[in-house]
């Protein structure tokens, strides 16, 4: 089925093809400069540490819905072994086998595609079983380190959780923003917590999986208006699930990961950081979210900590 105009429409008002470069693979990362590294690290005062990641383990998150993409298969390889004779030390090793998308995580620029394109218009041929992403893998990523701001939808609401049809909207991220006194600028990082991770963490996979709040299509017009380097948030699609536009799947992935060249995360855990921000009366923060160098990789597994 051939996208919709109104797709293409959205796509051409926040497409930065070119922006930095016909060479450019790692697209809105360009936008953490030295000097917001800086400003970031400004925002920490308390020393306060928010882990963001959800547990890695067989029983994770993902349920089958997307083929291949497999909870984390943990086994041990030794298990006290002498290696060098007996009497010498002893060690112990484990091997991993997942989806690099199974938890919480980060989309590399190549994890969609459409019209055959991927990032900065490169052909999606460009992604190969032996080769993998030629361009834009998750190991071109630059450290992913900057100011974070949570926008708490939710709480903005004053809701724990937002209801599982609830599309959020520029003017949900503008009511959260002004919630939270803070505004969103240039470089930053932006978490939107929606409380739907709640459901997981309650041991209701499935019920977190679908029907799912998540973003709207029209919020990344928002985003690219203010220039931010990455989005994540606490769904398993990050977008609304089912889509609100009948036969439109994943438009929010297309839009960011290929028009905008925008890393998108989900999976992140950000209920302690909700309860931090809120103590504390503030939404900014220091965030360290770096992703796993694997070479060509579509997405990456990450264990994000906000810095209060």
């Amino acid at each position: 089925m051939t996208l919709p105009a109104e797709f293409h429409d959205i796509a051409k008002r926040v497409n930065n093809w070119g922006r930095w470069g016909a060479d450019d693979e790692i697209g809105t990362l360009n936008l953490i400069t030295e000097e917001v590294v800086r400003c970031a690290a400004a925002e920490v005062r308390s020393g306060r540490r928010i882990p963001l990641a959800v547990p890695l383990k067989e029983d994770g998150v993902q349920v089958g819905m997307i083929p291949g993409r497999i909870n984390p298969l943990h086994t041990m390889v030794q298990i006290n072994q002498e290696l060098f004779g007996p009497g010498t030390v002893a060690c112990s090793d484990d091997a991993v086998s997942m989806g690099l998308q199974a938890g919480t995580h980060w989309d590399a620029l190549t994890h969609v595609s459409h019209s055959g394109r991927i990032y900065n218009g490169r052909p999606a041929s460009t992604i190969t079983a032996h080769g993998r992403a030629e361009f834009s893998g998750i190991d071109k990523a630059t450290p992913v380190v900057s100011r974070g701001v949570l926008l708490d939808v939710a709480r903005a609401k004053g809701l724990d959780r937002l209801p599982v049809d609830h599309a959020v909207t520029p003017a949900d991220l503008a009511e959260a923003e002004e919630f939270g006194r803070v505004t969103v600028r240039a470089g930053d990082i932006v978490l939107v917590r929606t409380g739907q991770i709640q459901a997981y963490l309650a041991g209701d996979k499935h019920g977190y999986g679908f029907p799912s709040p998540g973003l709207s299509v029209r919020t990344p017009e928002w985003f690219h208006a203010r220039d931010v380097a990455a989005v994540a948030n606490d769904t398993l699609t990050f977008e609304i699930f089912p889509p609100e536009i009948d036969h439109l799947w994943l438009p929010v992935h297309a839009l960011h990961l290929v028009e905008m060249g925008m890393l998108q995360g989900q999976n992140w855990d950000l209920e302690e950081l909700s309860t931090a921000c809120a103590e504390e009366e503030r939404y900014a923060f220091l965030l360290s979210a770096m992703p796993e160098p694997f070479v060509g990789g579509t997405g990456t597994p990450v264990a994000p900590v906000a810095l209060l």
